[in-house]
């Protein structure tokens, strides 16, 4: 029996054809409808960006390419079921931020909640993001990829992925006063090295 799908808003992103000539809307009718190649087009689609959605997260290449590989596994599982009522773009990479942080929870690691003051030094978060040199956002981006790995996981869940204080406090299993504390270090160790790049 073929289904019909019912499209919801925003529909306007799935009433567009892609390269490989279907919309959104027709490849999620045809992966209801068990047709194996949807998944294989999506995957071509999306693969990249979930991956490089999971890895601003936990920059480990080989880990986020199984967890992206999971995502898209788990979509085709789910397949008679999807409800999908965003893009399907949004969808995978909320998909992979829950898996990624389902991962970092299984491995327990611990969050420091010994007080930071460092956010005394006056560096507010929207003055490191809103920068408009190319080479001085590159220098950001390397910072934040060099923070520690608890720091970095808070500080790119706050500001990349707009998750409030609570929501990290809630995924991680771990304090408000803690994600203060990780953002604050995070704060500074970025502060340090964008002053060293304008010293040069």
């Amino acid at each position: 029996m073929i289904r019909t799908l019912t499209l919801k808003p925003p529909y306007q992103y799935k009433m567009k054809k892609d390269a490989d000539g279907y919309t959104e809307a027709e490849l999620l009718e045809m992966l209801q409808n068990n047709r194996s190649e949807a998944i294989d087009l999506l995957f071509r689609r999306h693969y990249r960006f979930v991956c490089q959605a999971a890895y601003r997260v936990l920059p480990d290449g080989h880990l986020i390419e199984d967890l992206a590989q999971d995502v898209f596994y788990e979509l085709w599982k789910k397949r008679e079921k999807l409800n999908i009522t965003t893009s399907v773009r949004a969808y995978l990479k909320r998909a992979v931020i829950n898996k990624t942080l389902n991962y970092i929870r299984s491995q327990r690691m611990k969050f420091s909640d010994v007080e930071d003051h460092s956010h005394e030094m006056g560096m507010p978060a929207t003055a490191l993001i809103d920068l408009q040199n190319e080479e001085l956002t590159a220098v950001l981006h390397k910072a934040i990829d060099d923070l520690p790995e608890r720091c970095r996981i808070v500080f790119t869940l706050s500001r990349f992925e707009e998750y409030s204080y609570q929501q990290i406090a809630t995924e991680l299993e771990i304090s408000t006063k803690t994600v203060e504390n990780q953002i604050s270090k995070a704060l500074k160790l970025l502060r340090i090295a964008l002053a060293k790049y304008r010293e040069r």
